[in-house]
Parts: structure tokens; sequence; C-alpha cells
């Protein structure tokens, strides 16, 4: 009797297992439909809702076309084929975006605050409400400036493969002395259209690292408030260390590819505060997201008082939205969607040490030199790397004091002190193709200074 019920039982447990059973294979390509449907909700959420903010506007064919086209594998051979659907209030307002991945799962939803932009939803995460509505506003903009004639050729070679192959240029803008010089856009785009500046969001955030100096509310010499006792070294890691990519902490991809919470719809708290140390804070250059993104949680506070949106508003850029996580994170490693127009304010900001066009300094004195001095362990390759941003100290014919904001799919921002100028790049460049911003700036700045 016994033995006849244990092999019962035994029967019982291994029968729901057996019906369970999957491969790895099979479990990474479910992951990778669920990250691709994550990424094509977010990107056509965030790319026509903030358009529309800025009372400009993108079809979701355009978005298609532009920022879901070129992406990396394999993300790239599943996500053409996923169905969305754009759900809108009875204003007309953007509300979500849902694409459907499996037929045993919710959509992945990208859910859009108008205050806030567009958040991913974790997988299988089903839609909150939001009450936000998109403010009524009258913005006057300039009219679009043809570059000035020494410019033309070097701004209508960056809409071709003069660059690099497979590159695909969206804009460019080059500012002097505060006087912009000229535009150009490629035929989706204009100046109220935002595109998503990745990386470029690093050195966004740096420069809120300084505001929140300036007023008092963070110090970089301090620890950044990571590891959980005496006994973890992480907690001598200061906000410095991480803004310089220097924490000493692991990331599981070089270049820290954070998809879970880029795609995945996970939070900033438990995708990029955890990782434990594998070097002592300050030794080594390791580029990855988790270090920008703990360094804003270490000054989250400060936020409840003087979001990212005051302070754009402050220098004027107010077609910039600063986006969040679920659970209102900030994703300043990322995903913050600007203009050209825009970022050159950013630029011109360090070129004018911190201190806006009324007078007001709003980030401390010198905080320029300090963001673009490599004095922490520096990357290989092309370009040194300060606080936040990256150093063109060994780029050849071109100042040694340049310093830019760099992110994915070739999003510039190039700040060159000595001869008072910011020069604006954005693309959807394809994956495995980069645009060449060194010899772009060049030729910029020889035709500027012949």
């Amino acid at each position: 009797m016994i033995r006849h019920a244990i092999a019962a039982a035994t029967l019982l447990a291994s029968a729901p297992l057996a019906a369970q059973a999957t491969t790895q294979y099979e479990i990474e390509a479910r992951y990778d439909r669920a990250l691709a449907a994550g990424y094509k909700a977010l990107f056509l959420c965030s790319a026509i809702a903030n358009a529309e903010r800025n009372g400009a506007s993108r079809t979701p064919a355009s978005v298609e076309a532009w920022e879901l086209a070129g992406i990396q594998a394999p993300l790239d051979g599943i996500i053409d084929d996923l169905p969305y659907r754009i759900h809108r209030d009875g204003s007309g307002e953007l509300r979500s975006v849902s694409v459907k991945w499996t037929d045993d799962a919710l959509p992945r939803m990208a859910v859009h605050n108008s205050r806030r932009g567009c958040s991913q939803l974790p997988i299988g995460g089903a839609p909150f409400p939001i009450v936000t509505k998109r403010p009524a506003f009258q913005r006057d903009r300039a009219a679009l400036l043809a570059p000035a004639k020494e410019l033309s050729g070097s701004f209508a070679k960056a809409f071709g493969p003069a660059y690099g192959e497979g590159t695909r240029t969206t804009a460019v803008l080059a500012m002097r002395d505060g006087r912009m010089l000229g535009e150009v856009y490629a035929a989706d785009f204009g100046p109220a259209v935002p595109q998503r500046t990745w990386s470029v969001a690093k050195s966004i955030a740096a420069t809120l690292v300084g505001a929140a100096v300036q007023r008092g509310e963070a110090d970089v010499a301090k620890p950044a408030q990571l590891g959980l006792g005496l006994n973890d070294r992480r907690t001598q890691i200061t906000i410095d260390h991480i803004l310089r990519m220097a924490s000493g902490r692991y990331s599981d991809t070089p270049g820290n590819r954070t998809n879970p919470l880029y795609y995945g719809g996970s939070t900033v708290a438990e995708t990029a505060l955890h990782w434990p140390l594998v070097h002592e804070p300050g030794q080594v250059f390791r580029y990855a997201n988790n270090d920008t993104l703990a360094a804003i949680k270490a000054i989250a506070v400060a936020f409840e008082e003087h979001p990212p949106a005051q302070f754009f508003a402050q220098l004027g850029m107010r077609d910039t939205v600063a986006e969040t996580d679920w659970r209102g994170d900030y994703i300043l490693s990322s995903q913050v969607w600007s203009t050209a127009r825009d970022l050159a304010k950013l630029g011109q900001l360090y070129l004018d040490d911190g201190v806006l066009p009324s007078g007001e300094r709003v980030l401390p004195e010198g905080w320029a030199e300090y963001v673009s001095s490599p004095s922490g362990p520096q990357p290989d390759g092309a370009f040194g790397y300060g606080a936040g941003f990256w150093l063109f100290d060994k780029s050849e014919g071109i100042p040694s004091d340049t310093f830019a904001a760099m992110g994915n799919r070739g999003q510039f921002v190039v700040i060159v002190p000595s001869l008072n100028t910011v020069i604006v790049r954005r693309g959807e460049d394809a994956a495995g193709h980069r645009f060449d911003i060194a010899g772009f700036t060049r030729d910029v700045l020889e035709a500027l200074v012949k």
C-alpha cells in the first residue's frame, strides 16, 4: 500500500514538470520576443507623444523607419512582425501603446504621462490610470536657419556616407559665440521633433548632479549611498567614482546593456543598485549604465523640489523630457527625449561655465572643468573620459579642451571651449555602424576658422 501510494504521488508530481519542461533556448527566445515588444511599445509611445507635446508630430510609419530600424540583434529580426495598438483618450492625447508578443500573456505596454513622457510596464503588467493632461501652450520658435556658407559642405556630407557607411543623420546644428550658425534636418524631423538621447542622458545626469551641488544638496566627494552596511565596501563608492565610471562594481556585459530596464520593464532600484564590487573604487574604468543610474538615485531626494523639468525650463530646454521607470525613478542613463536646439543650449551652458544669460549661476564655478577633467581611470580607445562626458584629448586636429556628450545610434553634443563652439549631430545609425564624430567635428571647425 505504501509503495503504491509513493508511486502514485511520484507520477502526479512528475506530470506537471514534464508538461512545463522547456529548453534554455526556448526561454531566451520567449524573453527576446518580450524585449522586442517592449522596445516597440516604448519607442512608438515616446516618439509620438513627446513630439505631440512639442506641437510637432510623428507617424508610426516614421518611427518604424527610423527608431525601429537598424536596431541590435536579435530584436531586429522580431520587431517588425509584432502587431501594435495606439490608445488615445477622448481629447486625442496618446495614453498608451500595446504590442502583442504571445498568445498566452498580456501585451507589452508603454503608458504616457504628459509631464514625464512614457514609461514601460513590466512584462505582464496591466495599465493603470493616469490623470495628467498635456498643458496647453503657445511656443514661439525661431525659423529654420540654413547653415552659413562655410558650413554647408560638411553639413551636407553628414547626411551621406562620408562619415561612415550605415549611418543615418537626422539633424546637425552648430553654434558659435552663443549664436546659431545653421541647422539641417532629415525629412521626418525638425526643430521641435525630439529624439531619444540614449547616453547623452549621462551627461545630462552629470549636469543635474552639478545643479544639486550648486544648491548645496549634493557633494560628489561623499558616498553615493550604495552598499548595505559597515562590512560592505560599496559604501565607500562616491558620487565622483560613479560619474567617472570607476565604481569598481561588476556589470554583466561590456557597456552594461541594461536590457531588463530599457526594454523589459524592470525598475532602476531592482536593476542598477545591487551589483557587487570586483575592484577597489576609483581604480578601474568600466562604462556602465548602472553607475549613472546610481548617481541619479543618490540625489533623488532633490528632485522632490527640483525635478529635471524645472532645470530644463531654466535653460530654455522646453522640448526636453526626462522619462522614468513605472515606479517614477528617472532613467537618466538613456531615456531622455530632446531636440537638437535644446541640446545646443546644454552645450552653451558649459561654454558659459554654468551661468545663464540672466546671470544666474546654476552649476558650480568650474563645473565645466570638473566634468572635462580626466582625473579618473581612463578607457582604451580614441576618447578619454571625464565625469559624465567624453574627451577629445587624443584627437588630432581638434582643440584638446574639446569634450562631448555621446549616445547610442549617433547622438553627439560637442563642446569646444577654446573656440566657443557647440556642434550637435543626431542620428539613427544602424547597429554596428559608427558616425565619425571626430572627422565631422574637425571639418566643421576647420570651416569656421578659415
